[in-house]
């Protein structure tokens, strides 16, 4: 089970977006102020959990994830879903789209998005080919 603290997952997400850096790089792009001391303590359990890698240019080292970012939202949501919602999709879809407040756009691309799934769902049965992996598209 991929596991972070939220603090973790801040580093991470300065990861994902940004690709290999070194600590000062990351303190740059950091959503708030972070002590070199504090990052670099992080870093070093998300080292030890392997969900960066590490290698040294010059006289530092860059960091650069390891756990993919798709793979961790899928774990985290599926987690949450169990949690809160018995472990239904429906369940968790729908407490998401009652707690916020959703534009006509977004729900329109709902739609779309459930529209294209069904499609998918129709022609793999109709032509016997196994269903793909969730969350990778073609």
């Amino acid at each position: 089970m991929v596991s972070f603290t939220p603090g973790e997952l801040e580093i991470m997400r300065v990861l994902w977006d940004h690709g290999p850096l070194n600590p000062i790089q990351m303190q740059e792009r950091f959503p708030r102020p972070i002590h070199n001391a504090t990052l670099r303590s992080v870093l070093v359990v998300l080292l030890k959990k392997g969900h960066v890698e590490r290698h040294k240019v010059g006289r530092s080292y860059v960091y650069q994830a390891r756990t993919p970012r798709q793979n961790t939202f899928q774990k985290m949501v599926r987690r949450i879903g169990e949690i809160f919602c018995g472990g239904s999709p429906t369940t968790l879809i729908a407490q998401i789209i009652k707690s916020e407040k959703l534009s006509k756009d977004d729900i329109l691309e709902l739609q779309r998005i459930i529209g294209q799934e069904a499609e998918e769902q129709i022609a793999e049965q109709v032509t016997g080919n196994p269903p793909r992996q969730k969350g990778k598209r073609p």
